[in-house]
């Protein structure tokens, strides 16, 4: 069932975001003039079309990798003599450029709808207070402590650890970091600087809080299960929602974090555990199921989940806006997101971040899936994210992609006359070249994290 729902969470958002990419094209295309001969979500046979009073045809293919905007050029065909005026190419190089920018354009605005949804109807956070410090770590040696709300990360404003970690993933390759706090009914704040030596390189996946020696402050669970699932160990071993674990081979559990803690730490291994149910006590055989994880570690699994509880009202935060108050929240959201892709390819082009960080298809269906899963809110967060990074991509300077286009218009409009067709035709077997050589690299990240 989780396949099923992850295919058709991915066929969801990748079906919004191309579609609102090449409305994009299409809608600046009518506006130029330009008449459009075909508007196809997909590739390949068409699995269902019809055709407007206009004469463009509207396709779903069969292959839901990418859509495309087809409209008469010279440059593909014959093009008659009293439509010439209605064709792409013989359109002004500002107007072609208008047409190109509108594709990336309408993912960033769909991006910008989405996070002013999220802001109006609201989003209740958990405030990010420090739990716990590592001896030793950056934050011990800085002097963070425990109890201390983190308000700012490089002078930057954190109201959740999403934030937080969005700050800290985008100061990936620095030697220096400040985090700014605020002590427990304090009004002062704080800040200290953390000794980082080239943050997060070299680390697939990123851990920054673990690297910091971080830990997030929660109340403190009990041991109680919440969920069995099936066919994992714990069902297996007879364990049932509403379980209290009391002992693991013979030492006492203080909360659901040492129980866990135990379980990761003995995988294949069998363990006596004894639990409270109904009045009574018992005990069961439970062995963890091995899982690797992508940085070569084994752990334990039961498949089981922790009783949910209330998070005390101090430390929850609710962040909502009026309608127009939300537009510029929305508006700074998606700069600030558009910046951190664009830092983010800059430092995997030197280095500073693994190419293994890149993501295909399998990821994205995974990712969508979750966050379908977790949510409305995670959904529609992930859907503006990934709009964002639609956005950016076609955005670079890459022959067949947008920004390619927009490259050579650009030089076009300096030279006052275009390119010639041998080095365009150039560009563009270099630009199919590099963006297949990406996509078989996100495919084999891909299933690299599968295995």
């Amino acid at each position: 069932m989780g396949v099923i729902q992850n295919i058709l969470a991915v066929i969801v958002v990748l079906g919004v975001l191309i579609t609102i990419h090449e409305y994009g094209h299409f809608w600046v295309a009518r506006r130029c003039g330009i008449k459009v001969l075909r508007f196809s979500i997909g590739f390949g046979k068409p699995l269902w079309s019809w055709t407007d009073r206009h004469g463009t045809e509207y396709g779903l293919a069969a292959i839901p990798l990418g859509g495309y905007v087809k409209m008469l050029d010279e440059r593909e065909g014959p093009v008659d003599p009293s439509e010439r005026h209605l064709a792409f190419n013989t359109k002004s190089v500002w107007k072609r450029i208008a047409v190109v920018c509108a594709g990336p354009l309408a993912n960033f605005l769909l991006a910008i709808f989405a996070y002013w949804a999220l802001f109006v109807a609201g989003t209740t956070t958990v405030v990010p207070m420090i739990g716990g410090v590592t001896a030793d770590s950056p934050a011990a040696q800085a002097g963070l402590s425990p109890k201390a709300e983190i308000v700012a990360i490089n002078g930057q404003p954190t109201r959740s650890w999403d934030e937080i970690n969005l700050r800290l993933i985008g100061a990936i390759g620095d030697d220096r970091l400040s985090i700014t706090t605020r002590a427990a009914g304090a009004s002062v704040t704080r800040e200290q600087a953390l000794a980082v030596n080239h943050f997060l390189v070299d680390q697939d996946p990123p851990r920054p809080l673990a690297t910091l020696g971080i830990t997030a402050w929660r109340p403190q669970l009990p041991a109680v299960l919440g969920q069995v699932l099936d066919d994992g160990a714990a069902q297996a071993a007879g364990f049932k929602a509403g379980d209290r674990i009391v002992s693991i081979d013979g030492m006492l559990v203080v909360d659901w974090i040492d129980f866990v803690e135990r379980v990761r730490g003995a995988p294949g291994e069998t363990l006596s555990v004894l639990i409270a149910r109904e009045g009574g006590e018992q005990t069961l055989s439970l062995t963890p199921a091995s899982h690797s994880l992508e940085d070569g570690r084994t752990i334990g699994q039961v498949g089981a989940g922790v009783e949910n509880i209330s998070w005390p009202a101090e430390y929850q935060r609710e962040l909502s806006y009026g309608p127009l108050a939300a537009v510029g929240q929305a508006i700074g959201k998606t700069s600030e997101m558009t910046v951190l892709t664009l830092d983010s390819i800059r430092k995997m082009l030197v280095g500073l971040i693994a190419p293994s960080n890149l993501s295909g298809p399998i990821t994205i269906a995974r990712i969508a899936g979750d966050t379908a899963r977790s949510g409305l809110e995670s959904f529609l967060s992930f859907m503006a994210y990934l709009s964002i990074s639609l956005g950016v991509l076609n955005l670079l300077p890459i022959p067949v992609l947008d920004g390619g286009h927009l490259l050579f218009y650009l030089i076009e409009a300096v030279r006052g006359k275009p390119l010639s067709e041998k080095v365009q035709n150039a560009g563009l077997k270099i630009g199919m070249a590099l963006v297949g050589s990406l996509m078989l690299m996100a495919i084999y990240f891909d299933l690299m994290r599968l295995w």
